[in-house]
């Protein structure tokens, strides 16, 4: 897989170099994006799509399973390889970051540590090389509380019968595998792998949706769909684990994707403020406008300082009760601190920025979606009050 035209792509630069650092990780991903990417946000944007030739070339350039092992066709990278990809892509396009987050920290993470020999065998190589993978949990009563889930899987003489929609899927349009949360009778919750293709199986394109639009959301519909028990991740009734497994590292990949929102608002408001001039002056030099800039640079740090610390703690074996509390804790404050990026970045371009010609509009748009998916605040600050000690030290 050499190509000419751009060079080598990230594991073929890595079998020249073994001894790639993060830095070079992030610079070979950064420039990935705003060659490729950059150029395709404004129409997947109107177009609520990932864009076919986009889908193609992030399979090419192997970061669509970047933790799974070698032998997989994966990456055989560490947890901060991911993040920082995310994070990186995320700085161009937060919707792109979305689809390749939930690819890599939910259906890959998911099947790598949960799935059983035949299903890592199977999956793996597929997501690796050719396959986009959809998180289906949420339904219309089945938001914050996560695990009300109305979905049913009735057992069968092989296996189950599924039946149900799920709503607000990332990456359903384009999704070739879904895992599916369903309630199994006696059995509570479980966990399904679905391939696209089976009978039964539709995606129906929910209502517009106001940012990371290129992520393609829609409705999951099962009818009457048939899958064997060797489907089940995690056993029967322990979708409940799975889904707390998944969303601790989700959560964790969701922070890089805020903080890389945030360092892309902040690139756009400081370029801006460089060339913008009023009054006889670049508008860089009124203390106004860097006193805002350096509040919001300082910020994007102590988030990324966190991201990252927690992103190391998770990766080193953590246990549940601390997944769960750091993961919130990344998340949450990555949220606020991008919100506060992309709406001062809109301040700084000021007319241009309420506008579409400047990418700060649609990072504004993007922002609103981290205090809500994955948890909203509300619930971290639950989850994160819920570890505080209970009494006197």
């Amino acid at each position: 897989m050499t190509r000419t035209d751009t060079g080598p792509t990230i594991w073929e630069q890595r079998a020249d170099d073994p001894g790639l650092t993060d830095e070079q990780w992030r610079h070979r991903v950064r420039d990935f994006a705003k060659r490729e990417i950059a150029p395709l946000s404004a129409e997947m944007d109107r177009d609520a799509t990932l864009h076919p030739r986009l889908r193609a070339k992030l399979f090419a350039e192997g970061l669509m399973a970047i933790e799974a092992p070698t032998r997989y066709g994966g990456g055989g990278e560490s947890l901060m390889r991911v993040v920082l990809a995310i994070e990186e892509i995320a700085r161009i396009d937060p919707g792109v970051a979305v689809a390749v987050d939930v690819q890599n920290a939910l259906i890959v993470a998911t099947v790598l540590r949960l799935g059983t020999g035949d299903q890592k065998r199977w999956y793996l190589p597929l997501l690796a090389t050719r396959q986009v993978g959809a998180f289906s949990l949420s339904e219309e009563q089945a938001g914050s509380d996560a695990l009300a889930v109305a979905t049913t899987a009735t057992p069968t003489a092989d296996g189950f019968r599924l039946d149900g929609r799920k709503r607000w899927t990332s990456n359903a349009l384009h999704a070739d595998l879904f895992l599916v949360f369903a309630r199994a009778e006696g059995h509570g919750t479980s966990a399904f792998l679905v391939e696209r293709t089976a009978p039964g199986v539709s995606v129906d394109p929910r209502a517009e949706q106001m940012g990371v639009r290129a992520a393609a959301t829609a409705d999951l519909v099962l009818t009457d769909v048939r899958v064997q028990a060797r489907a089940c991740v995690g056993g029967l009734g322990g979708g409940e684990g799975v889904a707390i497994a998944a969303l601790d590292i989700g959560r964790v990949g969701i922070a890089a994707q805020l903080v890389g929102l945030a360092q892309g608002a902040l690139d756009e408001a400081v370029a801006y403020s460089r060339h913008r001039k009023q009054f006889g002056q670049r508008i860089g030099t009124f203390q106004g406008v860097q006193f805002v800039l350096a509040e919001t640079a300082a910020e994007i740090a102590a988030a990324r300082a966190l991201l990252y610390d927690v992103t190391s703690t998770v990766a080193g074996g953590a246990d549940i009760a601390e997944r769960l509390r750091l993961s919130a804790m990344a998340k949450y404050f990555a949220s606020q601190v991008a919100e506060r990026a992309a709406s001062r970045a809109v301040e700084v371009l000021g007319g241009n920025g309420y506008t579409r010609d400047y990418p700060v509009e649609r990072f504004y748009r993007d922002a609103k979606a981290g205090r809500i998916y994955e948890g909203t605040s509300n619930i971290l600050l639950r989850a994160i009050a819920g570890s505080l000690p209970q009494e006197r030290p």
